[in-house]
């Protein structure tokens, strides 16, 4: 898309009813002030167009979802959709994860998703599951909050898995190949991202682990 779509989108979304941006103001209000009910919150990282943030509300509709990333016009899909389809369990926030803390309470998040994210090779530091945005993860979430990392890079989801172990943390699931598991959840297959369907159209398997954080 060319650069006027891009400022066309990020423009629209600053005025959509269910978008935030850095959004302080919000802090352990998100069920009362938004939401409006008291129902577990479920948080995607680096959501981009918003494929898991969506589709997780759809099939969980007694949850609520906020998708963030620091690109409007990336949520602009996302969000449009929610709106058009009256989904009332549905929010997006732009902002930088290196600073999640500041826009979430302690105890306000139930759940996170990442899926697809840049595997980062050359800097292990940003990667998504390291130790330092696990402690920022923990520093808003309930006591065992549950961690998704729904990806296609090798070097990433065994990376995660040594931080899993040295942690000492408890893996609920874990698939080098989640579709040659007999037992795959609906949404992990039914439910994909842009990023997924390319990855699998080049014969990539994808990797997927559930764990307590």
């Amino acid at each position: 898309m060319g650069k006027v779509g891009k400022l066309q989108k990020f423009a629209e979304v600053t005025a959509f009813e269910n978008c935030f941006e850095y959004a302080k103001d919000m802090k352990g209000k998100w069920k009362s002030d938004y939401f409006k009910n008291d129902n577990p919150i479920t948080v995607e990282l680096a959501c981009g167009k918003g494929e898991y943030t969506i589709g997780l509300a759809e099939r969980f509709p007694d949850r609520n979802f906020i998708g963030i990333d620091v690109k409007g016009n990336r949520i602009w899909k996302g969000a449009q959709y929610a709106i058009n389809h009256k989904m009332n369990n549905v929010a997006f926030h732009r902002l930088m994860i290196g600073n999640i803390e500041e826009f979430f309470d302690k105890g306000e998040i139930d759940e996170f998703w990442i899926t697809f994210p840049d595997p980062q090779h050359a800097k292990k530091r940003k990667r998504l599951t390291n130790p330092m945005f696990l402690e920022k993860y923990r520093s808003i979430s309930k006591d065992g909050a549950v961690m998704n990392l729904k990806s296609d890079s090798t070097r990433f989801y065994e990376f995660t898995k040594e931080i899993i172990a040295e942690q000492k943390l408890e893996v609920l699931n874990d698939s080098d190949d989640i579709y040659n598991w007999d037992e795959i959840p609906e949404y992990l297959d039914k439910i994909q991202t842009y990023y997924e369907q390319k990855w699998l159209e080049d014969g990539k398997k994808i990797k997927y682990l559930k764990y307590l954080i």
